[in-house]
């Protein structure tokens, strides 16, 4: 319990102990006093709360829009090549099966736009600026 919760029970006690004292007339106004301070409490843990996220997404914004827990590692980007690397020889032997050349190529050139595609999401400006499409709010780019 902190040390708001017991100031807060001491104001119920002291409520609690009033209306014993003054009865039932005043219990009314007894409760609304009290439940003007628990929304006193309320709104200001509120505030507290909002003003914190709205300090978190403003560090979010500063990094580039994207929490630091967010953003891909060097390690994960590496992983990402590798994997592509390692799928690219049965869908290689599968393209160049099936279509000969041209199959190789179309292979090839899917994975190399995986790729491009997740370097872009990891740097959108990789290529020199930020690219027309979704924005990270959710809405749509000019």
């Amino acid at each position: 319990m902190d040390a708001q919760d017991t100031e807060l029970k001491k104001e119920l006690d002291a409520a609690l102990k009033a209306r014993r004292e003054l009865g039932e007339e005043y219990e009314s106004a007894l409760v609304d006093s009290f439940l003007e301070k628990v929304d006193l409490r309320i709104d200001g843990a509120v505030e507290r709360r909002v003003r914190r996220q709205f300090a978190e997404q403003q560090v979010a914004t500063a990094r580039g829009g994207r929490a630091a827990e967010e953003r891909d590692s060097w390690g994960e980007r590496f992983g990402f090549g590798i994997v592509s690397l390692v799928l690219a020889i049965p869908l290689s032997a599968i393209g160049t099966a099936h279509a000969d050349l041209p199959g190789l190529i179309v292979t090839w050139a899917g994975i190399v736009g995986v790729n491009v595609v997740q370097a872009v999401r990891a740097d959108p400006s990789l290529f020199g600026g930020r690219l027309r499409g979704r924005s990270r709010e959710g809405g749509w780019e000019d």
